[in-house]
């Protein structure tokens, strides 16, 4: 696990270098202008002068490759510049919405699998059935329906007709102190969407994987010596079927991170969304490479976990052979 970690982690570094140079160079051939971002409607009645003042203070007037090493240099020390937009540190700026998008992200994948899990296996206990046929139906209607679509109309519903849960936000508009219960009950609407979301391929991928489990010899020869169905399905099938599952969660991350930050935009979630649009709005280089660093890494960690889980339960995997 070990070895594979550090192979991981040193393939991790050109993907890094090469990703934040990316950013750089795509935001310097943005047609959004950084300067009249981050000057506002000064900046209309501003001379050349001044505009090209203000973009050598920001450092926006040296060419790609320069602009790009002084912030990976900076980066490297642990000091990832100042938002030109949210004038905040950067560091600050991610330090404060981070842990609420993970906090979003978390839950919602948690519901996500656990109950795709649960739907995949009644599905494949009888292939056919009228449960099956509605349960992978769903799923498929689920997939194809866009996640933004969703949460308008999880607020239409639950918001404004039924009235039992609050439309967005962090915590109820009249409270001066953010509560857990505040925070737990503001959470139901856009981790529920961000679940449904990722849900149909959970549930799609356990109905697959325990399908073909419970037709294989092993599982055929526990029934034949007298288990129970309950056993025979966890105990044997859902371990077998479980494995291609451990593969989807490192696939499933990049859409997650975009998923939760179409959520966030539409809850008024405080996390990274708002941060990211407007980063990339207003070409500000130190906070769009930094939240840039913050998903591929988050890619590549998913990854990880997805190869270090399935070798520790396929016993036929080696992980010094990934």
């Amino acid at each position: 696990m070990a070895r594979l970690a550090g192979r991981r982690a040193l393939f991790a570094v050109p993907v890094l270098l090469v990703v934040t140079f990316g950013v750089f160079a795509i935001a310097a051939a943005s047609p959004f202008d950084p300067v009249k971002a981050y000057a506002g409607t000064a900046a209309l009645g501003a001379d050349q002068e001044t505009l090209d003042r203000l973009r050598a203070n920001l450092g926006v007037d040296r060419p790609v490759v320069v602009h790009w090493w002084d912030w990976l240099t900076s980066a490297v020390t642990g000091d990832l510049g100042e938002s030109s937009v949210l004038r905040q540190p950067v560091a600050q700026v991610i330090g404060e919405r981070l842990v609420w998008s993970t906090l979003l992200c978390a839950v919602a994948f948690a519901l996500a699998v656990s109950a795709g899990t649960v739907l995949g296996v009644l599905a494949a206990r009888r292939p056919g059935s009228w449960l099956d046929r509605t349960v992978t139906s769903l799923a498929y209607t689920l997939e194809a329906a866009p996640v933004f679509w969703t949460a308008l109309l999880a607020i239409w519903l639950f918001a404004l007709q039924w009235g039992v849960l609050p439309a967005g936000g962090l915590t109820d508009t009249a409270s001066e102190q953010v509560t857990a219960g505040q925070v737990a009950s503001h959470l139901v609407l856009p981790a529920g969407v961000l679940a449904v979301s990722q849900l149909p391929w959970f549930t799609l991928y356990v109905r697959q994987g325990v399908g073909d489990a419970l037709a294989e010899d092993p599982v055929r020869g526990a029934r034949a010596r007298g288990l129970s169905e309950r056993t025979v399905l966890l105990g044997h099938a859902l371990r077998s079927g479980l494995l291609p599952v451990l593969t989807l969660i490192g696939s499933r991350v990049p859409e997650l991170i975009t998923g939760a930050l179409l959520v966030e935009s539409v809850f008024s979630w405080p996390g990274i969304a708002a941060a990211t649009v407007e980063a990339a709005t207003a070409v500000d280089f130190p906070l769009l490479a930094a939240l840039t660093v913050l998903a591929t890494a988050a890619v590549l960690v998913g990854n990880l976990l997805a190869d270090l889980l399935y070798g520790l339960f396929d016993p036929r995997v080696k992980l010094s052979e990934m």
